[in-house]
């Protein structure tokens, strides 16, 4: 993605930046929020920078740090974080025709940077994936541009809690603003009568199973949700077969 100078010329990168930078603030909450968590949870400065910056990913870094700090086994929290970041596989699969033509190390630094808003915007803005050479670097440009906010915004935010966090008491609850930021992206992507049944049984769950320990309540919750989801894809009828031409139409 940033290995490319076509991607910062192209005109793509400034869209894809301007669309990225109102989100900037919700996002910046919450990694400052997620700096100061990593610290009070007995994190060393190194470990929080080194999670600040190689990680990259805020919803299994919330999810994981209170693991941490009850001292949860191991696996627990190796299972907690794989289970909150099970969505990325739907998300790679999709991108998957967008991304095949582009060499491998490229497809792993833009699978690295994607994340659930910049992967909203860019479906949004490129229903389907570019055929000539030239729509491709488009597509590109614009990911170059969306991430560049989106990491620099994260990392950075991320490392100032981690300065800040003797001064800034969690009792702020800055990480509210990231939750709502992931409010707008859960409701900008139910566009379907499924996957608003598998966000709200997500959440019917999540809160039956709230009393759970070392937060397997979210476990819980997406477990409940695919595999209700997966029962009605079964139970959902196929679509009917095409009419056969006749034969003095066929080719």
């Amino acid at each position: 993605m940033f290995l490319r100078r076509a991607y910062y010329t192209h005109p793509e990168f400034a869209v894809g930046f301007r669309q990225m930078a109102p989100q900037s603030l919700g996002i910046a909450a919450w990694g400052l929020m997620t700096g100061v968590a990593m610290v009070k949870s007995g994190m060393s400065i190194v470990e929080a920078l080194a999670m600040a910056m190689f990680v990259y990913a805020g919803s299994s870094q919330l999810a994981a740090i209170p693991l941490l700090l009850v001292g949860a086994p191991m696996w627990v929290i190796l299972a907690t974080a794989f289970c909150v970041n099970l969505r990325f596989v739907v998300f790679s699969l999709h991108l998957r025709s967008y991304l095949i033509h582009l060499p491998r190390l490229e497809r792993l630094v833009t699978g690295y940077l994607t994340t659930d808003i910049t992967y909203v915007l860019f479906v949004q803005r490129f229903p389907k994936p570019g055929q000539t050479e030239e729509a491709r670097v488009a597509q590109q440009a614009y990911l170059a541009g969306n991430s560049c906010v989106n990491w620099s915004n994260w990392v950075g935010s991320s490392i100032l809690g981690i300065a800040l966090a003797n001064f800034i008491p969690t009792a702020w609850g800055l990480g509210f603003a990231g939750i709502l930021c992931l409010v707008g992206i859960l409701c900008s992507l139910a566009t379907t009568r499924l996957r608003m049944l598998s966000a709200a049984l997500a959440g019917v769950a999540a809160v039956a199973a709230y009393a759970l320990p070392l937060k397997l309540n979210i476990i819980v919750a997406i477990a409940v949700a695919v595999l209700a989801c997966l029962s009605l894809e079964k139970l959902r009828p196929s679509p009917p077969p095409a009419p056969e031409l006749p034969e003095e139409h066929r080719a």
